[in-house]
């Protein structure tokens, strides 16, 4: 566990900018293949520092207010490293994570922003590989509070601020390391806190005096090295409070202001009460509730793409269902000499002979691994989806078994009809613009088509490629585009859900974007793999550093396996309130709101499928 500055009025020292006094607690215990884009055609070849941080020695709790040299710019070697000089973010209207760098001859980065009004404040300092910490001051250079915890754990400041101007210093205290800040701020209104994590780990805290606080910690990139979204009542024993588990029946209907969902809730004897979503553990005084869900599969630590989507929440709720089927049409899946598949695909249906893909590379393998590999059985990885059966075409394996884009969609829908079942069809690929198929999408609205948006960025190219561009045609096509996690394949730090764009020189990639990009799913991401380098099929699993299953191909499967989930909560849905519902809830990136580079932004699987639970009880 890890503990949190916080502004809750426990000390002695008020400041006039905030609405309650400030603490500090002393530390706790606490390449892949550039193949991601399957082409159909055989010519395509895409198979300043701040000066005084030492003078940092005032007791815990006393007023510190800079000078004015500490204030000014004079000696500013690089931007944001004086006040001054601060990075200005503006106003900071929803969550936003900045990644960077401080050390031994680069100390400090500034931050500034505005509060529009009283707001509720969370801030959290991850991605540490060696000691740095965080300050928050007025507008004035008053430092309010600070979080300083030892070594790398998780340093992050939770309360409510008036409005106003305010500063973020991160600085170095031992080593060099890098750094992601994520920061939110939303405005207190009819006495109800609203606290927002970011696609990191976050820790929340109680304040009282609110009738009602509201908690959504979004996904959690950093759950395999062991952080939390953490919901911390270490104050508090269990037995004092009333615990309402959404995934058991109960919970409460509220909407946050992107669409009513099933929230759990806690309710104190006074009757106030916490409604929490995306939250993967509670801490109370006397023991911690685990509301994630971890499989015994071994490279589930690995798939940070299912911890960035909040995967591990929704298998609380959903693991999947025999009611929805999922169709994938790619270049068919790899078999050995004896005819077998990867074992880990092994709930998988194929459409008669024409599964066999020769290539050396077995591409429909590494898609279907994300979205159904077997999970919970104590080996390989977690598929998104553990119980929805697998329908598997090849459309792009280059021999006479292939069925047509058009063929091979006519026989999904028929089989889903036979069966009752909603459909859900993966499309990682590209494809010749085809009439018939346009008219198959068109005439089967309940048929949601998942599709990856293409490769072609980094050669400038600011359009979708078809069929994802059909996605700005139809309400039941979902766009996908890429975004790294916290690194690219080279180990090069980035901001999680940032657009991928390699540099074209570096025989790189970028997702495409342009109108009708729906949402964005992770890629460079561990999956099954068949490779055949000698001619005979060997199976593994993508797991390297550089050696990740990439693209939009790996993007897409994210999305259609949580999308899966989505509808096996709720089978009643259309695929137009599925792609409603993905859009609603997703994590903003970019401009804010809807833009063509990052569409509604990147998928929250955690809140999509809460939201599908309260459409099942008739919320509007």
């Amino acid at each position: 566990m890890f503990e949190c500055s916080d502004l809750l009025g426990r000390s002695s020292y008020l400041n006039t900018n905030l609405d309650n006094s400030l603490t500090w607690r002393s530390p706790g215990t606490l390449e892949g293949l550039n193949d991601g884009l399957y082409p159909t055609s055989s010519s395509s070849t895409d198979y300043g520092d701040y000066l005084s941080a030492s003078n940092f020695t005032d007791a815990i709790d006393n007023s510190y207010s800079l000078s004015a040299t500490e204030m000014s710019p004079l000696v500013a070697s690089d931007p944001g490293s004086v006040f001054n000089a601060a990075y200005n973010i503006g106003n900071l209207s929803r969550p936003q994570t900045f990644t960077d760098f401080v050390g031994i001859n680069d100390t400090s980065d500034i931050y500034s922003f505005n509060l529009s009004s009283y707001s509720s404040f969370n801030l959290s300092l991850n991605g540490l590989t060696s000691d740095a910490n965080v300050d928050l001051y007025d507008v004035n250079g008053t430092r309010l509070t600070f979080s300083a915890l030892s070594g790398t754990n998780t340093e992050c400041i939770d309360g409510s601020l008036q409005a106003g101007t305010y500063y973020v210093r991160v600085y170095q205290n031992i080593g060099n390391t890098n750094y992601r800040l994520g920061l939110s701020a939303t405005p207190i209104v009819n006495n109800t806190r609203t606290v927002l994590g970011t696609l990191d780990a976050n820790q929340f805290t109680f304040q009282s005096g609110f009738s009602r606080t509201v908690i959504s910690g979004n996904g959690n990139v950093d759950f395999s090295s062991g952080r939390r979204d953490l919901l911390d009542l270490s104050s508090i024993y269990s037995n004092t409070v009333t615990f309402s588990n959404a995934s058991g029946g109960g919970g409460l209907l509220y909407n946050p202001g992107n669409g009513t969902r099933l929230f759990d809730t806690i309710t104190f004897s006074s009757g106030s009460q916490i409604l929490f979503e995306g939250i993967d553990s509670v801490q109370f005084a006397d023991k911690t509730l685990n509301l994630s869900v971890i499989p015994n599969d071994p490279l589930f630590g690995q798939q940070w793409n299912l911890h960035m989507m909040g995967v591990q929440n929704v298998w609380r709720f959903t693991t999947g269902s025999n009611k929805i089927l999922v169709g994938i049409e790619d270049t068919g899946l790899a078999s050995d000499r004896a005819g077998s598949i990867h074992s880990d695909l092994g709930n998988t249906t194929i459409y008669t002979d024409n599964y066999k893909d020769e290539s050396y590379v077995s591409h429909g393998t590494g898609v279907q691994g994300i979205i159904a590999a077997l999970s919970n059985n104590g080996s390989g990885m977690s598929g998104i989806n553990w119980n929805s059966p697998v329908f598997n075409i090849d459309v792009l394996g280059g021999d006479t078994n292939d069925r047509s884009l058009t063929e091979a969609t006519g026989n999904l829908i028929n089989k889903a009809n036979q069966n009752g079942q909603r459909l859900i069809i993966n499309l990682s690929l590209e494809h010749p613009n085809s009439p018939e198929f346009n008219q198959l999408v068109a005439n089967n609205p309940n048929v949601l088509f998942v599709i990856a948006s293409g490769n072609d960025a980094d050669s400038g190219v600011t359009s979708l490629t078809y069929p994802a561009i059909l996605a700005g045609q139809y309400n039941n096509v979902i766009a996908v585009g890429a975004s790294w996690g916290t690194s690219d394949r080279n180990g090069v730090a980035k901001t999680p859900g940032e657009r991928i764009q390699y540099n074209v020189v570096q025989d790189g990639w970028g997702s495409q974007y342009g109108s009708g990009l729906t949402l964005m799913g992770p890629s460079e991401v561990v999956s099954t793999r068949a490779i055949s380098p000698t001619g005979t099929v060997q199976f593994d699993y993508y797991t390297g550093s550089g050696d990740r299953f990439n693209g939009t191909s790996a993007a897409t499967p994210n999305v259609t396996g949580v999308a899966s989930l989505v509808w096996s909560a709720n089978p009643n849905l259309s695929a137009t309130q599925v792609k409603q519902i993905l859009s609603q809830t997703a994590y903003d990136l970019g401009v804010s709101g809807y833009d063509i580079e990052y569409g509604s932004g990147f998928i929250n699987a955690d809140a999509a499928v809460r939201r599908a639970l309260a459409l099942a009880q008739g919320v509007a």
